[in-house]
């Protein structure tokens, strides 16, 4: 069997019903094989002991990777109209978000979400921490009114007309919520609100990018880009 990565919380022994689907239909698993399981602390390589369902397994070796920023990261992405939200939940996954919180705005076409989305959001972020090598997989949650937007101990807004370049103003060294807005941008006073919260606008270039680019661009910049 091709090395797998399977999540299983509190690394009980026994796998979900989904994660077993995939290890015996997918990948035709059988006793003796083994592949990696992982929680939000800790991941390790496991040995398949029954078939079940539900799968079970056993630890032969524990281990700790360093695979996260080392801060929390909050992501607050607007709604977005089609699947485009999907694209966000899983490269910001792979990026290190640790909270995905989408948000109701004013520009945003979308005004609510589902509980079959919301729920495929969240499967689609378990799936991209399996992928990734993280530990932790980020809380989706449902989206909420701007205005319910918590102060924060340092945030960054992507606006147009910003001047203030990423790297100038970011200390890695503390929290960090990252907001951007839908395809039509944050209206200026929901850019004021989220200032009085603790956010500062900053430019991600001379181009005007997509919402959903805009998300990611703003993420990469402050994990992947600062060496994190």
């Amino acid at each position: 069997m091709r090395p797998h990565r399977a999540y299983s919380p509190g690394l009980t022994g026994v796998l979900s019903l989904r994660e077993s689907h995939h290890l015996l239909e997918v990948l035709r698993a059988k006793v003796g094989d083994r592949f990696t399981v992982f929680d939000a602390e800790r991941e390790a390589l496991a040995e398949v002991v029954d078939l079940g369902p539900p799968v079970r397994y056993r630890i032969l070796e524990e281990r700790r990777p360093e695979r996260e920023v080392g801060v929390e990261v909050v992501l607050y992405p607007a709604l977005l109209k089609g699947d485009k939200l999907a694209d966000v939940v899983r490269m910001a996954t792979e990026l290190g978000a640790t909270r995905i919180q989408p948000l109701i705005t004013r520009h945003a076409v979308p005004k609510a979400m589902g509980e079959g989305k919301l729920k495929r959001l969240q499967a689609i972020a378990v799936e991209a921490a399996k992928q990734s090598g993280r530990l932790r997989v980020p809380e989706v949650l449902p989206p909420i009114p701007l205005r319910e937007v918590p102060e924060v101990a340092q945030g960054l807004v992507a606006h147009v007309g910003a001047r203030a370049l990423v790297r100038e103003v970011l200390n890695l060294g503390k929290p960090l919520a990252l907001a951007v807005g839908p395809e039509g941008g944050f209206a200026e006073e929901e850019v004021e609100l989220l200032r009085e919260r603790g956010f500062t606008p900053v430019t991600l270039g001379r181009r005007i990018l997509r919402a959903e680019t805009a998300a990611l661009t703003l993420l990469a910049l402050c994990t992947a880009g600062e060496g994190r």
